[in-house]
């Protein structure tokens, strides 16, 4: 009999172990697989406004239960409390978007051939598959679950082995809300298993959140049998700070940016390109703000950074940082390892960040940020462009005309903001170019994603 796997879970603040979760076997996985796939049939055949009742339920579960949800988050991955009361209210409000939006989105659309009766429709595919991270362990399931639940689809989550409590809580949530059983399924696999669910035959398609390597490995996976996959991989957010720019207001925009989530988000800001010419007083500005978020207990409702994910993890940003240093940036704010068990590490400010650089050529996901001088606007751009990732992007300057014309034309990446942050909203696409991924989440792009776009013509 194999035996099952268990996954171990850390509290970041202090270091100290917290719960140990068993796991599924291979088999065990593959046997939840076969039955969401059974209850599909069955899922596909309701009705919108069934399926809606159920996701608002969802959503009422969601908000109940924020307290218990907000500390589950903060015990595996360190989040502050009150950026947990926001997460999961963001999944809840994405419940109730996509209850009430569905079925126009998918609502069968007529074509005017000039002859027979012919319209698109949208019909679900079947079980999918969603390989999750850490970051965000509640936001960026829901971000999957809402809308492919309500398209007819069923569900197969394996999040990350980081977070096994917040993974069976979400499938709690479903089954509180009176979701027929099986309709959506955790899974409590390593890595190395995710390929045998690939390959099963009671999976139509898999999405994934995660590394640029992760990605590669579901895609070829998915691809060597044919199946749908949507990628949401890593980024290096370029901020362009342009040199009519108010300087204050980009420094804070910037900071802020930087610093969702600890700095440990593909879609935070991670690369601040500014034009020579206010480099000096954006730095100035910039590091004011960065000192900000001092680092303070996750469970204090006032604490802007907490630990990070892990202590590996943590080091490995640091090992980033001295490479960089040692390369030529300048250091300018924080990094330094404080002497304190758990996964802590300062708001970091690297100057003078050139190509060669890891600040300068890698994702660093931690709270460090990476200046790089510009010539100009269109030097801006450039810099900005020459980046393996293109998830997401910002321009700050006063000239709003200037700004919403880089944003729209000439940033290569999913997502161009002019004069705030960079982030995701249930109402609007979410996704990447180059190896920042492909396909996209949210809205009705999303949630077209994993149904089969059908042509229908009928002769009369």
């Amino acid at each position: 009999m194999t035996d099952k796997p268990r996954f171990d879970t850390a509290d970041p603040s202090t270091g100290l172990p917290g719960r140990t979760y068993e796991g599924h076997t291979t088999d065990e996985a593959l046997a939840i697989a076969r039955d969401t796939h059974v209850i599909f049939d069955t899922w596909r055949r309701t009705s919108f406004a069934e399926r809606a009742k159920l996701m608002a339920a969802a959503a009422g579960v969601l908000r109940r239960n924020q307290d218990a949800f907000a500390e589950l988050m903060r015990a595996e991955m360190g989040k502050p409390i009150t950026e947990g009361f926001a997460e999961v209210e963001k999944c809840a409000f994405n419940c109730d978007y996509f209850a009430e939006n569905a079925e126009r989105f998918l609502r069968p659309e007529p074509v005017d051939l000039g002859g027979p009766k012919a319209f698109v429709t949208f019909n679900p595919l079947g079980t999918v598959l969603a390989v999750m991270p850490w970051n965000f362990p509640f936001w960026q399931v829901f971000r999957f679950a809402a809308p492919n639940l309500m398209a007819g689809n069923t569900a197969v989550l394996k999040h990350a082995s980081s977070v096994p409590g917040c993974a069976l809580a979400i499938e709690s949530v479903f089954r509180e809300a009176g979701f027929p059983a099986n309709v959506f399924r955790t899974v409590l696999i390593p890595s190395r298993d995710v390929k045998a669910l690939i390959d099963d035959p009671h999976i139509s398609a898999v999405t994934l959140t995660g590394s640029v390597e992760a990605g590669r490995q579901v895609a070829a996976a998915a691809g060597a049998v044919l199946k749908k996959s949507v990628l949401e991989l890593g980024g290096s957010d370029a901020y362009l700070v342009l040199a009519d720019a108010d300087i204050e207001h980009a420094a804070e925009i910037c900071a802020t940016a930087r610093m969702v989530n600890g700095g440990q988000s593909c879609i935070a800001g991670k690369r601040f390109i500014v034009v020579s010419k206010v480099r000096d007083a954006f730095e100035r500005a910039f590091v004011a703000k960065m000192k900000t978020y001092a680092m303070g207990d996750p469970r204090d409702p006032t604490t802007k950074l907490g630990p990070m994910q892990s202590v590996a993890a943590r080091d490995n940003v640091h090992a980033k940082v001295q490479k960089s240093i040692a390369a030529g940036a300048r250091l300018l704010a924080g990094g330094e390892i404080p002497e304190r068990p758990g996964a802590w590490y300062p708001p970091t400010v690297l100057s003078e960040v050139k190509p060669g650089m890891p600040a300068y050529e890698e994702e660093i996901f931690g709270p460090v940020a990476a200046v790089i001088e510009a010539r100009d606007d269109e030097d801006a751009i450039r810099i900005a462009n020459a980046s393996h990732f293109g998830l997401g992007s910002c321009v700050l300057t006063k000239d709003l005309a200037k700004g919403e014309r880089i944003a729209a034309e000439e940033l290569e990446s999913g997502l161009s903001f002019v004069n705030e942050n960079v982030r995701s909203d249930p109402r609007m696409p979410f996704g990447g170019v180059k190896e920042s991924g492909y396909g996209r989440e949210c809205s009705q792009f999303g949630i077209r994603e994993f149904v089969n776009i059908k042509s229908v013509h009928v002769r009369q």
